[in-house]
């Protein structure tokens, strides 16, 4: 019997090592922070702009390959929320709804005296192709570390409405670093882009529909000649802008206009009563890590 116990601690030993390695990855916020430094180097080392727009893009597919390599082998999980099957038409409907957030934001400033346009006369495929292509390495890399890591990690420590509100709140000060940047609009950004965006992929559970949703959000300020997020570019349009900050952004751009946050909450609260009654969303204490 002495013989028998000797020999087995060692197995048991290295058993129990595997055991706690293996719970250490697979712990909500080990695996987010691991898949987010990895995304965030790739968006760090293709987020090129001129002259080879086709870069970002390249940035794209590498950050999707590397969320799907961390869910898989270190969370353990599977990933249907980037599954391909309903991609395009996801990532379709999201981006109409994108356009039409921020069509209805631009209108109602403008209406209010805030904005004006006029055509920049450029040559529309030299503005429309890189506009598009760095938006959407914007927008994939994004989306997949705040709502694709961060949001489900959270998610499955403080339930639904802990993750929408801490991911909100992170999304909001990281954009404290951008050109214009004031308390006001992190606090802009916290509620019309962390919530909303949040609030989409609690609703749809789909992380196309948030990345065509933020595609083309930002992709139409741009093309409107607005800042995005204070990074101001060429676009088809010119944007005059007068009035308060309050109203046009100032700086920072549409959205650190009090209408932009405005229409964000009236789509984001439909968005999450959906979500209720579709049952996705999820308590703090029905899901463990």
């Amino acid at each position: 019997m002495s013989t028998t116990t000797t020999t087995s601690r060692p197995d048991a030993s290295r058993a129990a090592g595997g055991g706690r390695v293996a719970r250490f990855f697979r712990y909500p916020l080990t695996w987010a922070l691991t898949g987010a430094v990895g995304v965030g180097a790739v968006a760090g080392l293709t987020a090129q702009r001129e002259p080879l727009t086709v870069v970002p893009v390249l940035g794209a597919v590498l950050a999707v390959i590397v969320y799907r390599v961390v869910m898989r082998f270190v969370a353990r999980r599977p990933t249907p929320e980037i599954a391909a099957r309903r991609a395009v038409s996801e990532a379709l409907l999201g981006a109409v709804l994108g356009l039409g957030f921020v069509a209805a934001s631009a209108s109602i400033v403008t209406a209010l005296g805030g904005y004006t346009f006029r055509g920049a006369g450029t040559d529309v495929p030299a503005v429309v192709a890189p506009v598009l292509t760095v938006m959407l390495g914007v927008a994939v890399t994004e989306e997949l570390m705040f709502r694709g890591f961060g949001l489900q990690a959270v998610e499955r420590l403080a339930g639904s409405w802990g993750a929408l509100l801490v991911t909100a709140l992170f999304f909001g000060l990281v954009h404290l670093l951008n050109p214009g940047a004031t308390p006001w609009t992190a606090l802009a950004i916290t509620i019309e882009a962390g919530g909303l965006l949040g609030a989409a992929f609690l609703w749809r559970r789909n992380l196309w529909f948030v990345i065509g949703l933020h595609l083309a959000w930002n992709a139409t300020v741009a093309l409107l000649g607005l800042p995005v997020s204070g990074h101001a570019g060429q676009g088809l349009l010119v944007a005059d802008v007068s009035g308060p900050a309050l109203l046009t952004g100032g700086a920072f751009g549409i959205e650190g206009s009090l209408v932009t946050v405005t229409v964000g909450v009236l789509l984001a609260v439909p968005m999450l009563v959906l979500a209720r009654r579709r049952g996705t969303l999820v308590p703090a204490a029905r899901r463990r890590p």
